[in-house]
């Protein structure tokens, strides 16, 4: 792999159209790619790429499981699931960093046993005799130690070889230089007894996560023997996207926004699945309706990118049963203030309409079943910045809520001015 490479060479933004849709990271032993989503903008220096495809590993991490990490292979070929433990590599590439050295054990280590190099302070205070007749005790199990100077060198010989192996794979998003390459030869079932057994051992944190990343990572090179590429990815962004937007937006309890059908037959009922917004916002006693549509427009411009007439009618739906039911009335008044949006990602530094604000309104949609005499029936199309969006899922989200909330009705507003 050329680790001399500069990131921004090694960074790709999809299209989101066939054949470019997989965000994440591929890689082999001749090159490594960092595949963003659609409308990302990346920032100009390497110190800050490298955050942000460190920032794109976490929320991957968090976004996706094993079941969303699937890779669409040729045509034909069934899908191919990827679990390739990133954030195991990552814990041994910063434990190394952060250690600027390799683990080591700086105490001696001790079990109990009937036998073994006996720590008689340590038995005395921690293990209980049995007290003969005449009064005497009588030890069935010690303290001993089991740590030697070999066992020591053994656990520092496994970490070379795990950091070498991570620094193969990802440390070119650290630096170009790999460290030494290991002596010890590969035993896994060895490596990993040794693992399990210091893991069984340890009360540190900082060890323990160190060891159970370290035994992810030989199970991985165990596992994938035979497979030169590794992934962390997926092809579906499109669920990171609707799962940002409801972490940033949406309420936790939306089921009760639910419309919901059933059958009535002869002598029961059966229930049918609800139809399912993506997202529930409410702010200063409005509702609104919030549909993440991962889709090109707000890069492209051009409206054959746009949600169509399903999902349109689908979001006037939402908003007419929210808007009708008397439980909303009772809470939120006769008139029930309902507004539907899609969200949309885009590029704020660089787009086609000419915005550079995290929000932009690019129109709205509407039903000509529906004389657009209530907000709900006027879908309102909002683009809002991935690469923001994707730096501020966490913490308070007030602040982005009230801004959000501005923009649907400032719209609501404005396209009512133009129609």
């Amino acid at each position: 792999m050329d680790l001399d490479a500069r990131l921004l060479d090694r960074c790709h933004i999809n299209k989101n159209d066939e054949g470019d849709r997989f965000v994440g990271i591929k890689a082999d032993s001749e090159n490594a790619m960092v595949y963003f989503p659609v409308g990302y903008q990346l920032p100009e220096t390497d110190q800050e790429i490298r955050r942000d495809i460190l920032h794109l590993i976490s929320v991957l991490a968090e976004f996706t499981d094993k079941s969303d990490r699937v890779l669409a292979m040729k045509k034909f070929e069934a899908p191919q699931s990827v679990d390739f433990p990133i954030n195991a590599y990552m814990e041994v590439i910063n434990y190394y960093l952060e250690q600027n050295s390799y683990y080591t054990e700086k105490e001696p280590v001790f079990k109990t046993s009937d036998r073994g190099s006996i720590d008689w302070a340590k038995t005395i205070r921690k293990q209980r005799p049995l007290i003969q007749s005449d009064g005497s005790p009588v030890y069935t199990e010690y303290t001993v130690r089991v740590s030697s100077p070999n066992d020591k060198n053994l656990i520092t010989q496994i970490h070379k070889y795990c950091v070498y192996e991570s620094f193969q794979k990802l440390g070119w998003l650290f630096t170009p230089d790999l460290p030494p390459k290991p002596t010890i030869e590969k035993n896994t079932k060895m490596f990993l007894s040794v693992l399990n057994d210091k893991l069984a051992r340890t009360n540190n944190d900082k060890n323990k996560h160190l060891f159970t990343a370290m035994i992810a990572v030989l199970k991985y090179i165990d596992e994938q023997t035979n497979l030169k590429q590794f992934y962390f990815g997926t092809d579906s962004f499109e669920y990171v996207w609707e799962k940002l937007i409801d972490r940033v937006y949406g309420i936790k309890d939306k089921y009760k926004f639910f419309p919901r059908t059933r059958w009535y037959l002869k002598g029961k009922v059966k229930e049918n699945y609800a139809l399912e917004p993506d997202s529930i916002m409410l702010h200063n006693g409005k509702i609104y309706v919030l549909d993440a549509k991962y889709y090109r427009y707000g890069i492209t411009g051009n409206p054959m990118h746009l949600p169509e007439s399903s999902s349109i009618n689908k979001q006037i739906t939402y908003g007419e049963y929210i808007y009708t039911q008397e439980r909303f009335k009772r809470e939120y008044g006769d008139d029930v203030p309902v507004y539907n949006a899609f969200l949309m990602p885009y590029n704020s530094a660089k787009n086609v309409f000419g915005f550079d604000s995290i929000y932009g309104n690019i129109g709205e949609a509407k039903g000509d079943w529906k004389v657009g005499d209530h907000n709900y029936e006027r879908v309102q199309g909002i683009v809002v910045d991935i690469r923001y969006l994707m730096y501020h899922y966490t913490g308070n989200h007030k602040s982005k809520i009230l801004r959000l909330a501005d923009t649907i009705e400032q719209a609501l507003h404005d396209n009512g001015q133009m129609i």
